[in-house]
């Protein structure tokens, strides 16, 4: 099973310090080089932008080649998802404006074209543990569903893979 990783979910994974939960890290790692693990070009992005731990930084960078561009079919599952008018909404304007990189239609694009999983921590009511879909919200579980892309957080993720620490 290949599960393709948001940026909120790689962000997550800095209140596991590689140094005290190092057996995550070295899980993380064997399911990436085993190609386990993918990602996409624009979540590389938004991590270089956004306040991401050291640690969470340095892993992404010795593991850039998980993060790929877009193939041809990945761009037009993108296409796509934005002919769905209340997607579009997947790029804010402030977004659009300031050209900032955005990775929501790239990772559901991602997961769709490889058969993957999307992991993200968006939509997640950590209360309940349940997803919570909003009606007409251009978030990434909402796309998920509607076009029957399985997406998980990653308490579910590690669940999914046996591991416990």
């Amino acid at each position: 099973m290949i599960h393709v990783f948001d940026t909120s979910s790689l962000r997550s994974l800095q209140h596991f310090y590689p140094s005290v939960f190092k057996s995550i890290w070295d899980s993380l790692n064997t399911l990436a080089d085993q190609g386990g693990l993918i990602s996409t070009r624009e979540v590389f992005n938004e991590l270089e932008r956004q306040a991401v731990s050291e640690e969470v930084l340095r892993w992404a960078k010795a593991h850039k080649s998980l993060f790929a561009m877009p193939t041809g079919p990945e761009l037009q599952f993108v296409a796509d998802i934005f002919n769905v008018k209340h997607f579009q909404g997947l790029i804010g304007a402030q977004q659009r404006l300031k050209g900032t990189p955005v990775a929501d239609p790239f990772i559901i694009a991602c997961a769709r074209i490889n058969k993957a999983t999307v992991v993200t921590e968006e939509g997640w009511d950590r209360r309940s543990r349940r997803l919570t879909l909003k009606p007409n919200a251009a978030k990434i579980p909402n796309v998920c569903d509607h076009f029957g892309i399985p997406c998980i957080d990653l308490e579910e993720f590690m669940h999914q893979q046996g591991w416990a620490f």
